[in-house]
């Protein structure tokens, strides 16, 4: 089943059993925040739709559309039951079918509503705390759009990214970037010309839009050509009212606007994806220009927090693959990439070892690719016939292969992200790479015992054995 949009998205997870309406009557804090976090701890949460928030009558929040990997696999219009390693392969090689195809609409259903007066965020939208105690209402979940103004018919190089936002008026936001952020850098060359910056900020995507606008891809390749590269549909943008910025025309609502040079504004603090408060820090400052919405839109956000989260889910597969494709274009021994664990800041890597110490460069490969340079902190390297999506084998692997004179570097004084609570100074930090891997010639090689090996009819009994249990569940 296809879908183009949220909307036709969530109707696949109610045709699988993976939406829940709530139609009960919620406070917007801390009831929202709390729902969403107890769907997205489920094992196979579902998607919520909720449409009876105190104070906001009419209006309809959709949370953890992304909470699972049954949600990701359907998704990636996989069978919901496709397991992790699956889904990791299968993008792997639909990532190469990039780029995909982009048309430009009329009518689009994002702009049916316009509103160019009197714009007031705190009435439109359902607005509400993503934790206790963030500094203010937070958009988790947009899909942010900007352009080089230096270059602004470079298509491929407009961005796409997840920005977090927070509300600061009504027709005012603030905005975190970092300088090896696209976005980041957009800003930096408009900065310098003392120009405005046109921003779009789309909220309520196609989730294959939202899923790719989180995952780290080179600078001049296209987020919406992704999309319609890992969807195999083409995706459908619309101009935007104020700015030549092309959005998502089924978005649900895009807030056009302008990032104001020259001045900074205090934003946080915000409960982030390694569990903790970011803090408070200047930073960059929107105006609201236009809004334009569907009829009857729904608003989406996400919960973030201390794992395992939505968010977690959500940028888990599209940081793995591409970290993976970018190992394995000078490493073909490269068997798999698990990044699952805050964005990378803790990755899995397993690998054929073709010579002694060769781990260790697989190891400072990944710390030098740009996703890596800065989230990829604790790097793990196993041998390629342990599953690095399996922490008991992962386990295993650091218990009987790691050797504490030859297999544990730490290198201090490397960039870092200034929202990691370990870094003593932010933006600083350094990389521990254990080798887990088993030594080959010429180095020295362990003890001479034989590795117990399965039989090879335990993946036959294995699958017989779930049928006859799941045959049980149905009686």
């Amino acid at each position: 089943m296809s879908y183009r949009d949220l909307r036709e998205f969530l109707d696949i997870l109610e045709v699988e059993g993976q939406l829940v309406y709530y139609h009960d009557e919620l406070l917007p804090e801390p009831d929202i925040s709390a729902i969403s976090c107890a769907a997205g701890e489920l094992e196979s949460g579902p998607a919520l739709l909720l449409d009876n928030i105190i104070g906001y009558k009419g209006k309809k929040v959709a949370v953890n559309v992304h909470g699972s990997w049954t949600n990701q696999a359907l998704m990636l219009n996989m069978p919901k039951n496709s397991t992790i390693k699956e889904q990791f392969y299968e993008l792997t090689n639909r990532w190469d079918n990039y780029p995909g195809e982009v048309k430009w609409i009329k009518d689009a259903p994002c702009q049916e509503v316009v509103i160019d007066k009197d714009i007031n965020l705190y009435e439109l939208l359902p607005l509400y705390k993503v934790n206790k105690y963030d500094g203010g209402f937070y958009f988790s979940k947009a899909c942010v759009v900007t352009k080089d103004i230096t270059d602004m018919d470079n298509f491929d190089a407009q961005n796409v990214g997840t920005y977090r936002i927070q509300v600061q008026g009504p027709d005012t936001l603030a905005l975190q970037t970092a300088l090896f952020h696209d976005l980041g850098v957009h800003f930096q060359k408009a900065e310098q010309m003392n120009k405005p910056l046109p921003i779009a900020i789309c909220l309520g995507n196609d989730p294959m839009l939202t899923f790719i606008a989180s995952t780290p891809i080179a600078y001049d390749q296209s987020e919406y050509k992704y999309a319609a590269a890992l969807k195999g549909t083409p995706m459908e943008l619309v101009k935007c009212l104020t700015c030549d910025l092309d959005v998502s025309a089924y978005s649900e609502y895009v807030i056009e606007g302008e990032v104001i040079p020259g001045v900074r504004t205090v934003e946080g603090p915000f409960g982030e994806f390694p569990g903790s408060y970011s803090g408070v820090r200047k930073q960059l400052l929107i105006k609201v220009k236009k809004i334009t919405h569907r009829k009857d839109p729904i608003y989406e956000n996400l919960y973030i927090g201390k794992s395992w989260t939505e968010a977690d889910t959500l940028m888990a597969l599209n940081t793995s693959v591409p970290l993976f494709k970018q190992l394995k274009e000078t490493m073909p021994e490269i068997e798999a990439v698990n990044a699952f664990y805050q964005h990378g800041l803790t990755t899995i890597i397993s690998t054929d070892v073709r010579y002694g110490g060769f781990s260790k460069t697989v190891a400072l490969k990944l710390a030098s690719t740009p996703h890596g340079t800065a989230y990829c902190r604790n790097i793990i390297v196993v041998d390629k016939d342990v599953d690095p999506f399996n922490l008991t084998q992962v386990m295993w692997a650091l218990s009987c292969r790691v050797r504490d004179d030859k297999d544990i570097i730490v290198i201090p004084n490397c960039p870092g992200i200034a929202l990691n609570p370990a870094s003593e100074i932010p933006g600083i930090d350094r990389k521990l790479i254990l080798d887990a891997t088993t030594p080959v010639s010429p180095d020295k090689v362990m003890s001479d015992s034989k590795m117990i090996e399965k039989s090879e009819k335990v993946s036959e009994f294995s699958k017989l054995v779930s049928n006859l249990q799941n045959d049980l569940k149905k009686h």
